[in-house]
């Protein structure tokens, strides 16, 4: 008899951009809440300390209040910044069905500047669908918006 448990499909969000920026440059944009706020949304609570808990806070859909749930994971100053992601509601289907995700963000210096690198993993197939199509699409234009903040065009 087999034992093993079996892992729920998966899909990742990645979004790899080059930015003509330095790796301190781009990590104070992902690591200062008034910066967060204008890339994605403002978080309350947030520092770049593994272990700290913050939130954001989005449209509510039925049994869910949009309160998604973070937690700091890993802290790598100028290189690496991961968090957990968690949000919607087991009633829910579709937008705003329960969400237990990690969203990670990696730097590397190149020639040009710095990689920023997203990914936000673990979207469950199909029950996640919906969050990962639309999510998908807003982290290729929250990646633009964190250059452009850079830049000081925002």
């Amino acid at each position: 008899m087999n034992d093993a448990v079996l892992e729920p499909n998966t899909q990742d969000i990645v979004v790899d951009e080059v930015f003509p920026h330095t790796p301190e440059a781009i990590w104070r944009t992902l690591t200062t809440a008034s910066l967060m706020g204008r890339w994605l949304m403002m978080p309350a609570g947030f520092e770049p300390v593994e272990g700290k808990h913050f939130t954001y806070q989005t449209t509510p859909a039925g049994a869910w209040d949009g309160t998604i749930h973070c937690q700091v994971l890993e802290v790598k100053p100028y290189e690496r910044l991961a968090y957990a992601w968690k949000g919607g509601h087991a009633k829910n289907v579709g937008y705003g069905s329960q969400l237990d995700t990690v969203v990670t963000f990696i730097l590397s210096k190149v020639e040009a500047g710095t990689r920023l690198r997203l990914v936000h993993s673990g979207f469950v197939v199909p029950k996640n669908d919906t969050a990962f199509n639309k999510m998908s699409e807003g982290w290729k234009k929250v990646v633009q918006n964190i250059g452009a903040i850079v830049d000081g065009k925002d």
